[in-house]
């Protein structure tokens, strides 16, 4: 068994489309309208789903907003320099939570950003 995606729900699918391919680099991989259904699906990620969990954009087309919830904690990349990711995506425009640093119970590095739909991703740099 593996897991195969996170599936998060977004207002506006181009929008987080074009935020997780030019912000954080991920690739579109497929996309499929569900016309019945009054939906849209958008896997990206960072290499192909066969081997690599990717993320699902699910874009239902009545829906104006949506409450993230209490139950939900963020998402996690690991990068090779927290600092340098950071920084390069407040340079391309993306909001940034927590800068760069220790976190405050250990020595790990790490950062943390929000997506347009305020959903919170966690960088976290490589263990070596």
């Amino acid at each position: 068994m593996r897991i195969l995606h996170t599936m998060l729900r977004v207002v506006d699918l181009q929008r987080s489309i074009e935020f997780y391919t030019h912000i954080l680099g991920m690739t579109l991989l497929r996309q499929k309208e569900y016309p019945e259904g009054k939906f849209t699906l958008a896997f990206l990620g960072y290499g192909d789903e066969k081997e690599n969990t990717v993320l699902e954009l699910t874009h239902n087309w009545d829906t104006d907003a949506y409450e993230i919830g209490n139950a939900f904690g963020h998402i996690a990349l690991e990068v090779d320099d927290v600092y340098a990711a950071t920084n390069s995506i407040k340079q391309a425009g993306g909001k940034i939570l927590r800068e760069a640093g220790p976190m405050n119970a250990g020595l790990t590095v790490i950062s943390f950003i929000e997506d347009p739909d305020g959903y919170q991703i966690e960088l976290i740099g490589v263990k070596k």
